[in-house]
């Protein structure tokens, strides 16, 4: 069995306890805090290796975020957003398409995903993202988002079972009934995910541990207090929309 450290046992146990959609952190934060956004001459498109985009390229970094686009695109994008966050969701709605199309796949724009954990569904659907290739999770999260009403119904159905999973203190357990109790195994099923998959990254409290620890020091660090959260090149943006951050992205040469 795999031993957790002390500090990593408290912080998921906190989540646990905490109410199922415990949102107060979605949309909030300082925007104060936020820098000037860089700005720049436009920057000509990078061609993707023949025969292949740019957004189908995904690699994880050391912030354990998941980056798509070319790795050494001079804009890098950075969100800090969580799975269960409203706004989260009604950027992924607006910006998917042309985030991904225009800017992406042109080779300037890299646009980086990194979770902000907000409690125990948030987590377990976190986990249930990472599941599949790291192709596979950008779009997994974006389909979360694109349906979370119809999850958060789901839960809101169930709520004494989630109750009760949100409680149990075997992890190895805890996160499977989460998704049962959410309806998230035949969701991520219908998308690729087998239940096989499911239950091996859901069988591991390290990569829960390793989560939870990369989203508390980094929005400590980096004074992230609400979702979504954007940084570009290093630089906090102050918009949280997808009308806010297009312009920052074409004044720093995306065109």
């Amino acid at each position: 069995m795999i031993e957790l450290s002390t500090s990593g046992r408290h912080a998921i146990r906190a989540l646990a306890a905490a109410l199922t959609l415990s949102l107060a952190a979605c949309g909030s934060g300082n925007s104060d805090a936020a820098s000037s956004a860089p700005t720049g001459e436009p920057i000509a498109a990078i061609p993707a290796p023949e025969g292949a985009r740019w957004s189908d390229t995904v690699t994880v970094t050391p912030e354990g975020g998941y980056a798509m686009g070319n790795p050494e695109a001079p804009l890098k994008l950075v969100e800090y957003g969580s799975l269960t966050c409203s706004h989260c969701a009604h950027f992924a709605e607006e910006s998917a398409g042309p985030l991904r199309e225009k800017y992406v796949d042109s080779g300037v724009v890299s646009y980086e995903m990194r979770n902000q954990i907000h409690d125990g569904l948030d987590l377990t659907m976190a986990l249930m993202v990472r599941c599949g290739t790291p192709e596979s999770m950008p779009a997994l999260s974006e389909q979360v988002w694109l349906n979370l009403n119809d999850i958060i119904q789901k839960v809101q159905s169930n709520e004494a079972a989630m109750q009760a999973a949100m409680k149990l203190e075997d992890q190895t357990k805890r996160y499977m009934a989460i998704a049962n109790a959410a309806g998230l195994s035949e969701f991520f099923a219908a998308r690729g995910v087998s239940q096989d998959q499911l239950s091996q990254c859901l069988a591991d409290p390290s990569k829960a541990e390793t989560l939870v620890n990369q989203s508390t020091t980094q929005s400590e660090q980096l004074g992230v207090d609400g979702t979504p959260t954007f940084f570009l090149n290093g630089t906090r943006l102050d918009g949280r929309t997808w009308k806010e951050v297009e312009p920052a992205l074409q004044n720093a040469g995306a065109r």
